[in-house]
């Protein structure tokens, strides 16, 4: 059964970037790069990645194989307008995704045709029509929210999301770009419920699956108001 899923590195403070860049220059000057490359440095490190990307080299390790994994669960991939802009020129004709990619966006654009089996189309009539359309794509594999942080916590928040991996790194970059934050619109005494079903460690990096449940209330617990286990004495 196709699952709508989405995986982000994050720091141990909840980071996926360095503080947003939006002024002139080069990106890759950025804190904003600085934060994302920390947090990503097993993936560049891993493997299967490298093969993805056309390169040699790489760890033959467990998080090659998580990042093997994720490529081959994936059908089809949704994704924002400011990562497919970033990342058209640096993967050339032959983008590693070798699926459909759904770009979310409020500027047309013709598809592209690329090599690989990878093709990018700009849908400018929201999130939920670029899942659905991704969904019809997938050829009953997973769609994959490729991000960024933004776009993920759009889904989310739309509750199009089934399931979230989170690769938590160790390291705390103090501030950046959070994934979870107050655009959720989430109420006062209000919740998204998940459910971890695995994690996997290893020196680098945490990984984290949960199943993604959907919000639910807040509510207060019993705090031994009564119900709970009672203590004896002798």
């Amino acid at each position: 059964m196709t699952k709508v899923t989405a995986q982000l590195s994050v720091s141990a403070d909840g980071f996926y970037a360095g503080p947003q860049f939006t002024g002139d220059g080069n990106w890759m000057d950025s804190a904003e790069s600085a934060g994302f490359f920390r947090v990503t440095r097993w993936v560049t490190e891993a493997m299967s990645w490298r093969e993805r990307q056309g390169f040699a080299g790489g760890e033959h390790d467990t998080n090659s194989e998580v990042v093997a994994e994720t490529f081959e669960a994936a059908g089809a991939y949704v994704m924002g307008r400011r990562m497919a802009d970033g990342g058209e020129i640096p993967w050339g004709e032959e983008p590693p995704f070798r699926a459909p990619v759904f770009v979310v966006t409020h500027r047309p654009r013709q598809k592209l045709e690329r090599k690989g089996g990878t093709s990018f189309t700009f849908v400018t009539d929201g999130v939920a029509s670029a899942v659905e359309q991704a969904r019809a794509a997938a050829g009953g594999k997973n769609v994959a929210v490729a991000g960024g942080g933004s776009l993920v916590r759009q889904v989310l928040k739309a509750g199009l999301l089934d399931e979230l991996e989170l690769h938590v790194v160790p390291v705390v970059l103090g501030t950046g770009l959070r994934l979870f934050d107050a655009d959720l619109d989430l109420g006062d005494k209000e919740a998204i419920e998940l459910t971890p079903t695995r994690g996997i460690h290893t020196p680098q990096v945490t990984h984290i699956r949960y199943e993604v449940n959907g919000r639910a209330a807040l509510v207060l617990d019993d705090r031994g108001s009564g119900g709970g286990p009672t203590v004896t004495t002798n």
